[in-house]
């Protein structure tokens, strides 16, 4: 079982400054999906101090029973993997333990071979305020109102920071996603109805380790997530029907143990990974994404193209079009020139967090070519060789360029 520590000090600091934890609830969700397969999660976040109560490695609710497709798997585990479906077919999914039922819900199978696709970007949400919930509401209406139609949204893709904590004064950091409890009110409940469905496929932020709060805070991640072929990771890659593949990347410097230290580096094993990853990649689309954005007209944060530039290299060698980041608490996208590599870089970083101070007079240095100062995500849509992308919010979402002109959504990238 994977212990999920928590300081004995700060545990006991809770009862004193923060806020009251959301009430605990049974959960159900996917937590991966393809073309013939299927791995469905459940569990609470009712534990007390380290218990593991939901994720890869918890401790057991009892013996389950999943129903899909005709199937029944049987397992005292908090999951179970089910194969030898059809693809993109729709099929409703029940879950009982110990001889009650729990939780349901309906996938629908990735396509073998597709020539479009559609799926949501989302960065620095884990906040667990009313803020948040308005964006995930935004999402579930969105996915809704698309689950029907001949493009429905097959995942969500984060840009890190998926789970912030609810006090970080440097020395005292409380409910900051090392335990499970933690994660009621910021993922757990206001995307329940919508992990009931699809998945959500992360990369790590800053705020999810020991770069800026918990090292446990990681631990909780890998196990509460589920990965490809269904192995904790800090990087990894998965395709979807020849169309696309993905590259999720740490551009952090969490660690689990010592000191933090970037893992990125040039000459080091995720880099090394990348560059086979990419060139062995032959998917007319190649999407990187990660949490530090190479170009960025702040205003909090600096760009991250100089420490990154290596994999930067890779992009433009390799032919990929599109990268999506976060870590600034905006919207933002990217010149197509030569300083970028001919490639649309999008910032996506205010799913939950907001940092709305202009920076019109740095877009053009930086070369950005627009901004928003609005929480939302992203709505991305490939149809062959073009893809959309639109930021949605709870409310109108604005677009300016460096001179304050609106600039109309999509943005359109092509791979011609």
């Amino acid at each position: 079982m994977v212990t999920k520590p928590v300081n004995a000090v700060r545990f006991a600091l809770v009862l004193v400054v923060c806020a009251v934890a959301a009430p605990a609830e049974t959960h159900v969700y996917v937590g991966q999906l393809g073309a013939t397969s299927a791995l469905i999660a459940w569990g609470d976040t009712n534990g007390t101090g380290n218990e593991n109560t939901i994720g890869r490695d918890s401790r057991s609710m009892g013996h389950a029973r999943l129903q899909i497709g005709g199937q029944t798997i049987e397992t005292d585990r908090n999951w179970a993997e089910v194969h030898n479906l059809t693809p993109d077919t729709a099929y409703p999914y029940d879950v009982t333990v110990n001889g009650k039922k729990i939780g349901d819900g309906s996938i629908r199978t990735h396509p073998a071979k597709s020539t479009s696709l559609t799926f949501f970007v989302l960065g620095d949400f884990g906040t667990g305020d009313s803020y948040q919930h308005a964006i995930a509401d935004a999402m579930i209406r969105e996915f809704e109102k698309r689950e029907q139609s001949a493009s429905p949204v097959r995942f969500v893709i984060t840009v890190g920071d998926n789970i912030y904590a609810d006090t970080n004064l440097g020395y005292i950091i409380m409910r900051s996603g090392s335990q499970d409890k933690d994660w009621e009110k910021k993922l757990f409940g206001p995307y329940g109805e919508l992990m009931r469905h699809i998945p959500f496929l992360p990369s790590l932020g800053n705020h999810d380790g020991n770069s800026s709060e918990n090292r446990a805070d990681l631990t909780t991640y890998m196990d509460n997530f589920f990965f490809p072929e269904n192995k904790p990771a800090r990087w990894y890659e998965f395709s979807y029907g020849g169309l696309a593949d993905f590259f999720a990347l740490d551009s952090t410097e969490n660690t689990t143990a010592g000191h933090p230290a970037p893992i990125y580096y040039p000459g080091g094993e995720e880099s090394n990974w990348l560059q086979k990853a990419l060139a062995a990649s032959t998917a007319p689309w190649k999407i990187p994404y990660f949490h530090h954005p190479p170009f960025n007209a702040g205003p909090g944060h600096g760009a991250s193209s100089n420490v990154l530039r290596h994999w930067l290299d890779m992009f433009q060698q390799d032919g990929v079009k599109v990268v999506f980041s976060g870590h600034e608490h905006n919207f933002q996208f990217s010149e197509d020139s030569a300083a970028t590599g001919h490639i649309r870089y999008i910032v996506s970083g205010a799913g939950g967090e907001l940092r709305p101070a202009s920076v019109l007079a740095t877009m053009s240095a930086a070369h950005i070519e627009g901004w928003a100062p609005q929480r939302h995500f992203c709505v991305v849509e490939i149809e062959g060789t073009s893809m959309h992308i639109t930021p949605i919010s709870s409310e109108p979402v604005v677009v300016r360029g460096p001179n304050g002109a609106v600039i109309p959504m999509p943005i359109i990238v092509n791979l011609k």
